[in-house]
């Protein structure tokens, strides 16, 4: 019931303001929200003509194209997001979660092999780590990407879960980051010390894992 009246709001001051970036990024969102991307797509696409240089529509674009196609696109606009703004954090980590998702397109775009698009998006997600060293969400996406990695990188990913132990909040993420640790260790064949981890979870949610 909220939909239509927000809706002809935000048409509504367009038709006085048709150059607002802000609106037409807020009006994306909102037909975002309601699950209706195309017109999202297009409001962005207005709002990135408008102004080239704002790096929210960049990115939001990339966030379409990595979803509806074509991926290749958002590896160019989250690539322009961030040139627009180097220290935004979140534009490096959707880059590389696209990146790391859409590895055959990776290849192809920027002409190289797996391993080298596997070492693309881990610096991604470092620089984005670096640009925001508390968010342990980030540090557990960064960690989680190596169980995808073909040869794996045991001791890359150990340090990864090392970081994300640094930054737990409370026991619940402590906890989990030492299941991550003992299932690296045991796919090392290190069983002395992923007993040591297993040890230090009593969480009963984690019981069964």
């Amino acid at each position: 019931a909220f939909k239509q009246p927000v809706r002809e709001a935000y048409e509504d001051f367009l038709k006085r303001h048709p150059d607002h970036t802000r609106a037409r990024l807020a009006f994306g969102s909102f037909l975002d929200d309601i699950g209706e991307d195309e017109g999202a797509r297009d409001q962005w696409e207005k709002a990135r003509e408008i102004d080239p240089k704002n790096p929210a529509t960049w990115n939001n674009l990339a966030n379409y194209y990595g979803h509806r196609g074509p991926v290749k696109k958002a590896f160019e606009y989250y690539a322009k997001a961030i040139e627009l703004k180097p220290d935004e954090s979140v534009y490096h980590r959707n880059l590389a979660t696209t990146t790391y998702l859409f590895r055959k397109d990776a290849m192809e775009f920027y002409a190289i092999d797996e391993q080298k698009v596997f070492d693309r998006a881990l610096e991604l997600y470092r620089k984005a780590f670096r640009l925001d060293p508390e968010n342990f969400e980030l540090a557990a996406d960064l960690a989680q990407s190596y169980y995808g990695i073909k040869p794996p990188r045991v001791e890359d990913a150990l340090a990864a879960w090392q970081d994300a132990l640094k930054i737990a909040k409370d026991d619940d993420e402590r906890q989990g980051v030492y299941i991550h640790l003992a299932r690296v260790e045991v796919s090392a064949a290190r069983f002395d010390e992923a007993r040591q981890h297993l040890d230090q979870v009593d969480l009963e949610k984690y019981a069964d894992l």
